[in-house]
């Protein structure tokens, strides 16, 4: 497992950030600035979920026909994010990527079609925002267990959903990506 391993397209983005008297503005997307990296513009879902200091969550995905890439922020706290690469023939197949996403200096994580994302909150009220590229589709959610890829998270989690504790370790995982697309 490699932390920061140049997993191929995924990045960390920082983002136009503005304080003043009023408070601050910070821009999470821009279509010109996602075509322009070669990324899909397509935002077809936006949501966030709160949590409280050591919960992990992840490590998420949807399978084809219903794949997505995410775009990643913190809006609030702090986080460890987490990025797996799926996908077969990939030269980075198994391997992690970790960011320290951080409210005080926006940034955000891009995550392909084809990789796993999770975090593990490393504040109280932590709060992730996500834009992902397809809606969800219960059917096609999917994940890897958080404790098989060798990851070294910061905390050992305070909580954890049985969904998330169930999921398959990554060398039980059949993966339906292939490097470059979707199998």
């Amino acid at each position: 497992m490699a932390e920061h391993g140049g997993i191929p397209g995924v990045r960390s983005v920082p983002l136009f950030h503005h304080v003043d008297a009023r408070g601050e503005l910070v821009k999470v997307f821009r279509a010109s600035a996602a075509v322009a990296a070669g990324d899909d513009p397509t935002i077809a879902e936006l949501f966030w979920s709160r949590s409280a200091r050591g919960v992990l969550r992840g490590l998420h995905f949807q399978v084809p026909p219903a794949a997505h890439a995410k775009l990643v922020t913190i809006i609030a706290g702090r986080a460890f994010d987490v990025v797996v690469d799926l996908r077969v023939g990939s030269p980075t197949f198994g391997g992690a990527e970790t960011f320290a996403l951080d409210a005080a200096t926006p940034s955000a994580v891009v995550v392909p079609v084809g990789c796993a994302h999770g975090f593990q909150a490393l504040a109280d009220d932590a709060v992730v925002a996500y834009a992902t590229s397809t809606e969800h589709e219960p059917d096609a959610d999917r994940g890897i267990r958080w404790d098989s890829v060798g990851i070294r998270w910061p905390e050992s989690p305070s909580e954890l959903s049985p969904r998330d504790a169930g999921f398959p370790a990554l060398a039980d995982f059949a993966s339906p990506f292939t490097f470059g697309g979707a199998a």
